[in-house]
């Protein structure tokens, strides 16, 4: 346990120093620009500024996995192996291992589109593995924690809702692009959970042996990461049906606008076919003259 709290520290205090170093960089330089940040924006729950400092940390990385000769493929399934290992260690409560599992199949996920795009082979058959590694990493740890919570079924409903509200999250944004309707910006997007559902996690390995050293159950509960699977679980679902509303909305509109476009040519083509008898009724009249 104390490898664990340690490597849990560690690895904490290295964001923390990543996090100064782009303070200073910001400060000397200014914040740093990337198009797909300023693409997909930031939220109420993850700034834009935390995104720029996620793709300022992996930019070089990327760019030396192209170095390397390592292509976006391979770092998805890498992604996807370290989201299972982090489950794996969720389910049996090592809180600290599943956090720093979680967080470098998070980083890695992020990288593997980056290494598409600098490499030049971004395609659609890539984003569609890097879609279905996402919805497996996801369901990865929440499902360690859904087993870890065997014995409360209170907290394993929670992390239940979490692992629902996530998906109908990321369906409302393809359902959206099924019925070519822009899909709705909204909070809690797969970054956003992972951020949170991963800090949760290393609290929690940094709280279990100060404060839960004796326990009601027979395992730790880690308050910090009951915090973020309540908030992942509300936030998500609340999300999915502002999503759902909008996407309604926006279908009811478009729907509108044709109803009323075909309405304006119907009756365009009744004034033209009136025009067009009127015409031929006066010709006719001519020649009878």
């Amino acid at each position: 346990m104390a490898a664990e709290l340690n490597y849990t520290l560690a690895v904490a205090l290295f964001i923390v120093v990543l996090s100064a170093m782009y303070g200073v960089r910001v400060a000397i330089k200014g914040r740093a620009r990337f198009a797909r940040v300023e693409q997909q924006g930031g939220s109420r729950f993850l700034s834009q500024g935390a995104m720029e400092l996620g793709y300022w940390i992996l930019d070089p990385v990327a760019r030396l996995l192209v170095f390397l000769g390592i292509g976006p493929n391979q770092v998805t399934w890498a992604s996807l192996g370290l989201g299972f290992l982090s489950g794996a260690c969720l389910s049996v409560g090592h809180f600290g291992y599943g956090a720093i599992f979680a967080a470098v199949s998070g980083l890695l996920d992020s990288v593997d589109g980056m290494v598409a795009r600098i490499s030049g082979v971004a395609s659609d058959a890539g984003e569609v593995l890097d879609a279905a590694a996402d919805r497996y990493g996801e369901f990865f740890f929440l499902a360690g924690l859904i087993i870890y919570y065997r014995e409360i079924p209170v907290l394993q409903m929670l992390a239940l809702l979490a692992l629902l509200g996530s998906f109908m999250v990321s369906y409302s944004t393809a359902k959206a692009e099924a019925l070519n309707v822009d899909p709705p910006k909204g909070s809690l997007r797969r970054p956003e959970r992972a951020v949170y559902l991963t800090l949760g996690a290393t609290i929690s390995a940094l709280t279990v042996p100060w404060l839960e050293s004796q326990h009601e159950f027979s395992s730790a509960i880690g308050y910090p990461m009951v915090l973020a699977l309540g908030f992942v679980a509300v936030g998500t679902n609340v999300s999915a049906i502002e999503r759902f509303r909008a996407i309604a909305k926006a279908i009811r509109v478009r729907e509108k606008d044709s109803a009323e476009a075909r309405t304006r040519t119907h009756q365009k083509i009744s004034t033209d076919d009136q025009d067009n008898s009127q015409i031929s009724h006066h010709s006719a009249g001519i020649g009878v003259e």
